[in-house]
């Protein structure tokens, strides 16, 4: 049987939520407090459950990078993931190499957007001689700008097996295990076959 190992990325296989920190880093410091204390209010209604969490995101997101060239965003992305590379939790990896030694198809699958989360596991690719398949929430780009819009449904929650389930809906064919540390891997757990909640943390 098909073996399928699946991996949340912030707060699982990283120490922080990677979208506060990109936009930080991408941004300044100052741009980030500035746009934060904007939507302050709209994020206080998501914590409260009073909001939808992709509403809120989109939001942020727009209002940081809408009209930024995508080769600018994604230099960023690459920029980032090697200067940041310390956010990623040791017993992680260790997990995803010995899921390639089980010989299962390894997936990230995230609310994070793409550009950024493949950059840090590129090297851990190269070294297995195998792709890591990125399941995360996808950026609308329009003659070469980002929009501020999501392509995709942003991948949290229900979206995380929706996405899994458009790639193999035959679940029969495959043992699925996963990873996930939060409210939004909450489905994927249940759905799979073994699951493992917040298993890196010291």
């Amino acid at each position: 049987m098909k073996k399928i190992v699946t991996f949340d990325f912030d707060g699982t296989l990283t120490t922080k939520d990677t979208l506060l920190v990109f936009i930080r880093y991408a941004c300044g410091f100052w741009a980030f407090v500035v746009g934060f204390l904007r939507y302050s209010p709209l994020l206080v209604l998501m914590k409260l459950g009073l909001y939808p969490n992709y509403k809120v995101k989109q939001k942020v997101f727009s209002y940081f990078f809408k009209g930024m060239k995508l080769e600018v965003f994604d230099t960023l992305c690459q920029r980032f993931a090697q200067d940041n590379h310390h956010l990623l939790r040791p017993q992680g990896i260790e997990a995803m190499n010995q899921a390639f030694s089980d010989g299962a198809e390894v997936m990230i699958v995230s609310a994070s957007i793409d550009n950024w989360v493949k950059p840090f596991f590129e090297n851990l690719s190269n070294q297995n001689n195998r792709s890591i398949l990125i399941l995360g929430t996808q950026i609308e780009v329009k003659d070469g700008l980002l929009t501020g819009r999501f392509l995709t449904k942003n991948c949290y929650g229900q979206e995380k097996v929706n996405r899994i389930m458009a790639l193999y809906p035959h679940r029969e064919n495959y043992h699925l295990t996963a990873y996930g540390d939060s409210r939004g891997d909450k489905e994927l757990l249940a759905f799979a076959d073994e699951s493992h909640y917040k298993p890196f943390r010291a």
